[in-house]
């Protein structure tokens, strides 16, 4: 049977940090792999 998008898009997992695992609150316009802790850090 054949999921439908919206059942689809709800049981996705929570977008975590690509840097240091954290769950960050996803937004529609936001595309970041990074929390805001790890984004501010210098290199």
């Amino acid at each position: 049977m054949i999921m439908s998008s919206t059942e689809f898009f709800k049981n996705l997992p929570p977008k975590e940090c690509a840097k240091c695992g954290e769950h960050i609150e996803e937004m529609a316009d936001c595309y970041s792999h990074q929390c805001e802790d790890c984004e501010g850090e210098i290199h």
